[in-house]
């Protein structure tokens, strides 16, 4: 036997427990509920150092400004900038995959699965809209009439993880096809509402990215890696429109190929090759590494072109949003300096209260009414496992506004008390949409087992 093949006998034992470390680190990203608790953990540490003495260290850091220079050409952002339009377009570049993958092969794939989840979605957008405009019906109040729209999938999911087994499959599954329906509204709105004066001019350098993709993807180009430069064309067109930079993410998951990649030769059958030629090349003495060279490249071929796009890109960009993007972006978002609000002016009280009841009590309403409307009139059925106490609990988890509610009140508000107003109210109603998930989760599943 090559003696190349046993070194893994006489691993040292620092190395084997730092195998298991990492192992063990990647069942753990792996894990919704996890994600969802490094969320609120992030969410936490902000609103700590908000109202800490280090207060005014928190909001220099995130108006830090960040320079790039070439020469002459110099261009300058604050730090909180290069997080909510820069970073925040992965994040939807994500949700943009996410949706193209549903409607191609998951719950948005016909009009009988997304009937369900659509007429649910649109409940939980127009109900709370209402509440929140019935209570402020002008000023700059009234702009915020979008933020109790959106869901956030990330934690809403993540909490209903929490429940473990005791919840249908799918009664998730119904949640993540509502929040993306979700999604896709809130990008409309965002798009339509929150976009100030178009500049025309830039839809030009955003047409040429999107011709740049398209030409890339008809002559085969399969590396992810390729596609950075037409969306950051893509991203600096929209940027120069004056529509939201982020919704370039969206429009390249939604580009984002959900068939394998053609080639000449099958992957598995390339990967089988190559494993042979490894084999051969490492058979007897030390290997000469530029003989292994091309059998890896082919391997590494393979196992890229085994997967769509969608799926590889989308399960490669995971772990990097849910851990690093979101948490980033609610440490740089859920800062309220509690002493910096004025409720008594302005009516951020009112906004507060709006944002807070249209969460907590208008999505569940919006949720549950429009679905007991659709199945009585007969458009669709409950999904097989999926009770209407299970559509009370996503009804409830909807009511986790959190990253996109908060996002969208950037955009909503110039006011500084007004907006802190708003995320107070945000971070109240998702804390209080949790607990009671939570605890209509428990009793169900109580329920269920008597």
């Amino acid at each position: 036997m090559n003696p190349n093949l046993e070194q893994g006998s006489t691993l040292p034992r620092a190395q084997v427990l730092a195998e298991r470390a990492f192992s063990t680190l990647e069942k753990f990203l792996h894990i919704e509920a996890f994600s969802g608790v490094v969320l609120l953990i992030a969410a936490a540490v902000a609103l700590i150092w908000a109202n800490s003495s280090y207060a005014d260290a928190y909001h220099h850091l995130w108006h830090t400004s960040v320079s790039l220079s070439i020469g002459s050409w110099t261009v300058s952002q604050t730090l909180h900038f290069l997080i909510n339009d820069g970073l925040m377009t992965v994040f939807f570049l994500v949700v943009g995959m996410e949706i193209r993958r549903e409607i191609h092969e998951g719950a948005l794939a016909s009009m009988r699965l997304a009937a369900l989840p659509l007429a649910a979605a649109l409940g939980g957008v127009v109900v709370p809209a209402l509440i929140y405009y019935g209570l402020n019906p002008g000023g700059e109040q009234a702009h915020g009439w979008a933020v109790p729209t959106a869901t956030d999938i990330a934690f809403a999911v993540g909490v209903l993880a929490l429940l473990g087994r005791s919840i249908p499959s799918n009664v998730r599954v119904f949640l993540l096809a509502l929040a993306i329906i979700d999604d896709i509204v809130a990008v409309l709105i965002i798009a339509v509402f929150y976009s100030g004066g178009l500049d025309y001019s830039g839809f030009i350098i955003a047409a040429v990215g999107i011709v740049m993709v398209l030409g890339m993807q008809r002559i085969g180009i399969a590396s992810a890696y390729a596609y950075v430069l037409p969306g950051a064309v893509l991203w600096f067109g929209l940027l120069q429109t004056g529509a939201h930079p982020t919704l370039a993410g969206v429009i390249l998951g939604l580009m984002t190929p959900v068939f394998a990649t053609r080639t000449r030769i099958h992957p598995l059958e390339m990967a089988s090759k190559a494993v042979k030629d490894l084999l051969n090349h490492s058979g007897g003495g030390k290997p000469d590494p530029h003989h292994l060279a091309q059998p890896l490249k082919q391997l590494r071929q393979a196992q890229r072109d085994l997967l769509p796009p969608v799926s590889r890109v989308q399960m490669a960009l995971h772990p990097y949003v849910a851990f690093g993007i979101m948490p980033i972006f609610a440490l740089a978002n859920a800062g309220v300096s509690l002493n910096g609000i004025d409720l008594s002016a302005n009516g951020s009280m009112v906004v507060m209260l709006g944002v807070l009841v249209a969460l907590v009590l208008g999505k569940p309403l919006g949720i549950i009414g429009a679905s007991v409307l659709a199945v009585r009139m007969g458009w669709c059925a409950l999904p097989p496992g999926v009770s209407w106490g299970g559509v009370c609990l996503v009804g409830l988890l909807a009511g986790i506004g959190f990253t996109m509610s908060i996002f969208i009140a950037t955009l909503a508000f110039t006011d500084a008390n007004l907006l802190g107003a708003a995320k107070l109210g945000i971070l109240l109603a998702s804390l209080s949409a949790a607990i009671l998930g939570l605890g209509w989760g428990v009793l169900q599943a109580r329920r269920k087992a008597a």
